[in-house]
Formats: structure tokens, sequence, C-alpha cells
């Protein structure tokens, strides 16, 4: 092979060389430019991530639902005063009896003992119905104000979980999608160093066989 020859193969060689190495630099150019641009999303979704809640922060205070029932109790006194009324009314008719028929003393004491027995005896069935209930009333407030109770504490709850779980969810959503983008962004960097490798090695080996081939050339026209 003549000088000129291997000059030429020399040129043909590390021009390849060249080209191959150009194209492997702006594959691993146009890799990074990916690279970085997915970094820039990445930066995005963490700076707009949402702020770290306090779940109890609407939780109100209860305890101005909360009353003593016992407090409004009260003494069945319209039956004691039902029952002096009727004595008195008893023993006003039975003397307006004994009067009119001229009985004995002793007909009437028995006749207002008896009429002021039968008062004292509705009266008491009337004060216990009364404060019978009085108790179930109480008892039926104390009843429904812990129902109320128990209902606005089980809402607050389910609203503290709710926040919760939207607050977990969306945190695991960013998470995943900021784990996906930086796996990209790795690989993406990674196969443009390996391109970037390529292309430095493509024109290195493509010089050093093109001046082996000229070098070769040299020598046999010499020879």
């Amino acid at each position: 092979m003549t000088v000129v020859a291997a000059g030429v193969v020399a040129a043909g060689t590390i021009t390849a060389g060249i080209i191959a190495s150009n194209a492997a630099k702006k594959k691993a150019q146009a890799l990074e430019a990916e690279a970085r641009r997915l970094g820039a999303k990445m930066n995005q979704i963490e700076e707009n991530r949402q702020d770290i809640i306090n779940p109890y922060e609407g939780m109100t205070d209860l305890s101005g639902m909360m009353s003593n029932p016992f407090a409004s109790l009260g003494v069945a006194t319209s039956a004691a005063e039902m029952k002096i009324e009727q004595a008195d009314i008893s023993l006003a008719n039975t003397l307006d009896m004994i009067r009119t028929t001229g009985g004995g003393s002793g007909s009437a004491t028995a006749l207002a003992q008896a009429a002021l027995q039968s008062k004292k005896g509705v009266a008491a069935s009337i004060e216990m119905q009364e404060a019978q209930n009085n108790k179930l009333r109480v008892q039926g407030e104390q009843t429904l104000q812990q129902q109320k109770l128990s209902e606005q504490k089980r809402l607050q709850q389910a609203d503290v979980a709710g926040q919760q779980f939207m607050f977990a969810a969306q945190e695991d959503r960013d998470m995943q999608q900021l784990n996906r983008l930086s796996n990209q962004i790795g690989a993406l960097r990674g196969q443009a160093s390996a391109q970037s490798a390529a292309g430095t090695a493509a024109l290195t080996g493509a010089i050093s066989s093109g001046m082996g081939t000229l070098g070769a050339g040299i020598s046999a026209q010499g020879s």
C-alpha cells in the first residue's frame, strides 16, 4: 500500500470516527437535556407539595353541650297544695251536712276523717306520679345529651381520620411520582454517560487505527 493510499484509508477511518463520535455526543446531549427537563419537573413537584397539616386543628370544645339535667328538678308541691285544699273542702262539706241533717258529732268526725284519708291517698298518688315523671324526664334528657355528645365526637373523629387519609394518600402519590422521576433521571444520565464514553472511544479508536494504517503505508513504501 502506498503512502497516499494509506493516507486516504487513514483519513476515511478518522472521519468515520469523528462522525460516530459526534453522533454519540449529540445523543448524550439529548439524553442529558431530557434528564434536566425531568429534574425541573421533579423540583416543581417538590416545591408544590402539600403543607403538613394538623388534622386536629378543627376540633372544637364540646363541653358547652353538657349540662346538669338534675339542676332543674323540682319538688311536687302542687299535689300537697291540692291535698290541703281538698281537705278543707271536705271538712266544710261535712260540717254543712251535719248542720243540715242534725247528725251527731261522732258521725261528722268519721265522715271528715274518711274524706281526709281519701284525699290524702289521691294526693300521694299524684305526688308519686309527678316524681316518677320528673325522674323519667331527667333520665331522658341525660340520655339525649350523651347521645348528642357521642355523635359530635364521632363526627369530629371521622373528620380527623378523613384528613389523615387524604394527606397520606397525597403524600404516597407524590412520593411515587418523585421516585419514578428520580429513577428515570438516573437512567437517562447513565445512558448519556455511556454515549459520551462511546463517542470518545470511537474517536480515539479511529485516530489510533488511522495512524496505524498510515504508519504501515509509510513502512511499506520505505522498504
